[in-house]
């Protein structure tokens, strides 16, 4: 039986950019536009499971582990709203990244250099972010199973990815990677690609029940991201653990 979800080759081409994380003009240009949504949906759903209150730091009291948390775009908004986070990522070179902009920006977020099945973490987690992580991953099944291991009972955890489509062939490698070139060819592989109805089978193995289902999509006149009904590139789903 595998052991561990690290792809190598994936690592080595997030290493390879690592610098980039917090240029907003440079590499993760993309990510940076997308950031804004996939904040608000995760803020304003953990309120709303969890009914908390709708104030400065709401998410005081909520712990966080972001999986694959790259150098730390979605650690740091997390932390600002009053979260405890834990960052983890397979890459070293991104963990450096995060914890020096963390130390720049006087956040207290802890990074480690891990996957979800070698976290020493004994303690469990409220929230678990996994986004855009699971296409990149040697072993979906098992990486799925590794992260409800770390989840608490009616915790959370929220699933980010691209849909296995032509349309996603199409806008997220052809579009995005050789023609728009918002991100590096060989970014993203059409076959590691998850259908919602796969991901959705695999997480409910794992006592993780589906509560909701979103796609998100770009405007490209607005130049921006929103929350849509068409969940044929981009999607992100919401599960809570039985």
């Amino acid at each position: 039986m595998k052991n561990n979800t690290i792809n190598k080759k994936e690592i080595e081409k997030f290493s390879k950019i690592a610098e980039e994380w917090w240029n907003p003009d440079g590499k993760f240009k993309p990510l940076h536009k997308f950031n804004p949504i996939r904040i608000s949906y995760i803020k304003d759903n953990i309120i709303k499971t969890f009914g908390l209150k709708k104030k400065n730091r709401p998410l005081e009291k909520i712990k966080i582990l972001d999986v694959g948390c790259g150098g730390g775009l979605l650690s740091e908004p997390m932390k600002r709203l009053g979260a405890e986070v834990v960052g983890i990522d397979a890459s070293d070179k991104n963990i450096t990244i995060a914890k020096l902009h963390a130390k720049k920006s006087s956040l207290d977020i802890k990074y480690i250099c891990a996957s979800p099945e070698t976290l020493n973490d004994k303690s469990k987690f409220d929230v678990i972010l996994n986004m855009e992580i699971v296409e990149h991953v040697d072993d979906i099944n098992f990486f799925l199973k590794s992260c409800s291991n770390l989840l608490k009972k009616n915790g959370l955890m929220f699933v980010a990815t691209l849909n296995k489509t032509l349309k996603s062939y199409f806008f997220a490698i052809l579009g995005a990677e050789y023609i728009l070139r918002w991100l590096p060819i060989g970014t993203h592989e059409w076959e590691k690609f998850v259908k919602p109805e796969d991901l959705i089978n695999i997480l409910k193995k794992n006592n993780l029940k589906l509560d909701r289902l979103d796609g998100m999509k770009f405007n490209p006149l607005k130049n921006e991201w929103s929350i849509s009904y068409d969940k044929s590139v981009n999607y992100i789903g919401k599960f809570i653990k039985n």
